[in-house]
């Protein structure tokens, strides 16, 4: 079930509750990761007037985002983090906890930590007993471009972005990062990991993995001229349902291995629905092909 406010976590976390009197515009924000999230987050908060610290594990990195107005400094050294108030871990899924144990030393108690991960459940089960203000997020944007160089300004206007509060996460850490989801535009939702995971499981992961099997299936055609062809005239259509299968390659996979189960689930209802549809074509009922046609044509507005 979708929280609203009221019904985020109402515990304590000591003097935080003097950070959150701090006006927004006067917090520091720490981003651990400078790809295309990493380095979108800094342009929008700079822009909003947010002081952006960043790290990366290249100078290269570094210096290219405080180039681009991605960050008003950045190092490699996660120790550099120590002033920012909130931070957005923008990481890989399988580093975020070495990241965290790695960071917490130069942290003080108050700061506020969240992710952007796609998924959230073992993510907050594994960092929440390592910082206590941690907030698990994500916002739903991106490309299929990767690193700094990728960043774009307003990835995030209009878009969702979920917070998955637990029991124990302070509410005024979870009103601090929706504070600046709010500030980037975003639509924000507040659910349980295991609700995100498994919505997720069926709007995003499914997709990707659908995605690739249709690259993999159009590279079974065994006459070369005619698998030539096929890319040749590959268009809108193709264009729109490949795309996310042509994204990043670790993603998927982390996507994957980290929400399982419930992407199994939404791939056995998909082969379910797909053989179907198999079964009416090969019995040639063409109207029940127009009824499966005219419910998707129904259905596309709900998700969109």
């Amino acid at each position: 079930m979708v929280m609203g406010d009221s019904e985020a976590s109402m515990g304590t976390a000591g003097s935080a509750a003097e950070q959150s009197a701090k006006p927004l515009a006067q917090l520091t924000v720490g981003i651990v990761g400078l790809g295309l999230i990493g380095g979108s987050l800094g342009l929008d908060l700079r822009r909003r007037g947010y002081r952006v610290l960043g790290v990366s594990r290249k100078v290269v990195t570094c210096d290219r985002a405080v180039a681009r107005g991605a960050a008003d400094a950045a190092s490699v050294e996660l120790s550099s983090l120590a002033p920012a108030d909130v931070i957005f871990l923008c990481t890989p899924l399988n580093v975020l906890g070495q990241t965290v144990e790695q960071l917490c030393p130069h942290l003080e108690p108050e700061t506020v930590l969240t992710d952007v991960g796609s998924v959230k459940g073992p993510i907050v089960q594994e960092i929440e007993p390592l910082w206590p203000t941690f907030v698990g997020g994500h916002p739903m944007a991106g490309t299929t471009e990767q690193g700094i160089e990728a960043a774009l300004l307003d990835l995030f206007q209009d878009r969702p972005y979920v917070l998955t509060p637990t029991a124990q996460t302070p509410a005024v850490a979870v009103e601090r990062v929706k504070e600046l989801a709010i500030a980037l535009g975003s639509k924000t939702y507040l659910c349980t990991p295991e609700e995100h995971d498994r919505a997720v499981a069926w709007i995003s992961h499914l997709p990707v993995m659908v995605s690739t099997s249709l690259f993999q299936a159009c590279r079974r055609e065994e006459t070369p001229t005619v698998r030539a062809l096929a890319q040749q005239l590959a268009s809108s259509g193709f264009r729109d349902t490949s795309r996310v299968g042509g994204g990043n390659p670790e993603l998927g996979l982390l996507m994957a291995r980290y929400n399982r189960a419930a992407l199994l689930a939404s791939l056995a209802s998909y082969r379910e629905s797909l053989g179907q549809v198999m079964e009416l074509i090969e019995a040639e009922d063409w109207d029940g092909i127009e009824a499966t046609l005219r419910q998707g044509s129904e259905d596309r507005p709900l998700f969109l």
